[in-house]
């Protein structure tokens, strides 16, 4: 029997898509006596931790929030630095398996140009054994408006059923409102860059209890 089965035997309920929000980056950076834009770079490793624990359990799609119109509000420092962060992630990405699609406002200037050739299509990398969304100078406003089909923007992004959010804020700050309709909420008092595999493994515990009826 495969690693990946061992692992997805312990629970009879996998999602098929969890979306994920890694808040407190800043935060965890304060407590640490860092510069509030250092957090960002912190919040690389926890991502692939988490993106090695996903393809263990047989995860089939999973959407990542790298930052939205609104948060490009904050000072020019900080935004220089979760921009960053989002390139070095997608550049490591692509050295492993995943199907990658990028979501967000292309046309504005604080869209990094490295990740353009993501957008709004849906590119290999490895044995692309999981569907990975990142949602990049996202707008859920944008979103909704959709494009000149009358499709919304995130179309080919599928009804999530488990969300999970670090930093404890309990709030979906504009995360894809149309595929999260139906999805079960997890709130983690820990900051991002404080994540622990444990994390995940109690999120999916708790996912056992809900009562999942979409609306029937």
């Amino acid at each position: 029997m495969s690693k990946r089965a061992n692992k997805a035997e312990h629970f009879k309920r996998i999602p098929k898509h969890i979306g994920i929000i890694p808040d407190g980056n800043r935060r965890w950076a304060v407590d640490h006596n860092m510069e509030k834009q250092q957090g960002y770079g912190h919040g690389i490793e926890p991502g692939f931790q988490l993106y090695q624990q996903l393809l263990d359990y047989g995860i089939e799609e999973v959407t990542f929030y790298g930052f939205t119109k609104d948060n490009t509000k904050r000072p020019a420092i900080q935004t220089e630095a979760y921009v960053k962060a989002c390139v070095d992630a997608v550049k490591l990405l692509s050295e492993r398996d995943a199907n990658l699609l990028v979501v967000g406002k292309t046309d504005s200037r604080v869209f990094p140009d490295e990740l353009k050739k993501y957008a709004n299509q849906r590119v290999n990398f490895g044995k692309g054994s999981i569907n990975i969304n990142f949602l990049v100078n996202y707008d859920w406003e944008w979103d909704l408006k959709g494009g000149v089909t009358g499709d919304i923007h995130s179309k080919d992004i599928s009804r999530i059923d488990l969300i999970l959010r670090w930093g404890g804020r309990r709030r979906l700050s504009g995360f894809l409102p149309v595929q999260s309709v139906y999805a079960d909420f997890y709130v983690l008092e820990e900051n991002w860059p404080d994540f622990k595999t444990e994390h995940f493994i109690n999120a999916m515990k708790w996912y056992q209890q809900c009562d999942v009826t979409l609306g029937g």
